[in-house]
């Protein structure tokens, strides 16, 4: 069962559509990071301006180098011990869409390690876009029920963990790192 559920939001993502989902941390909006269409289209679901940055979601440490220009030697071992979910900024991003990156060219990554989202994340076996699942400007959505009927209507799929965690979701930390190691915590 667990299956399907999964090959049917990768066939979403894969033809452009955007994605409902438990994300590693609270409920998120999704799509492939490489299509300009389905990044604009989960923009005017939410209501959000276009010159702000998206985080993406990798399931497997290796892929830094795909997405990111070069790798901050301190970023393999921040990444790879985070207990909490952790979102690293890193100084150049490539592979991407241009409306994935911010202003100065940086990307936002995370590893995901709850299992659910990181078996849709490795299966789709490229990075996704994760972005809190409200509309700009209004509070993330603290379960499924939260979630606003726009977004619930505007999505192509919605895909629900058939064991979901337990606790209340919060949002990742976020650091900022430069190529030189130096680091700036965003959201402790």
């Amino acid at each position: 069962m667990i299956q399907s559920i999964y090959d049917d939001a990768v066939k979403s993502l894969k033809s452009g559509g955007v994605l409902l989902y438990p994300s590693d941390t609270i409920w998120g909006l999704g799509c492939d990071a490489r299509m300009d269409a389905s990044i604009e289209k989960l923009f005017d679901i939410k209501q959000r301006p276009e010159n702000k940055g998206l985080i993406l979601l990798i399931s497997k440490i290796e892929q830094l180098n795909e997405y990111v220009e070069q790798v901050p030697d301190i970023a393999w071992d921040l990444v790879d011990f985070a207990e909490d979910p952790l979102t690293v900024i890193y100084p150049k991003g490539k592979n991407v869409s241009k409306h994935v990156l911010g202003p100065e060219g940086t990307i936002a990554i995370r590893l995901v390690k709850d299992e659910f989202c990181k078996g849709l994340v490795y299966r789709y076996q490229r990075a996704i876009v994760s972005t809190s699942a409200n509309i700009s400007g209004e509070p993330s959505p603290e379960n499924f029920e939260t979630i606003s009927p726009i977004i619930k209507g505007g999505v192509d799929y919605i895909l629900q963990n058939p064991n979901p965690p337990k606790g209340k979701a919060k949002a990742s930390k976020i650091v900022k790192l430069g190529l030189n190691g130096d680091y700036t915590m965003i959201r402790p």
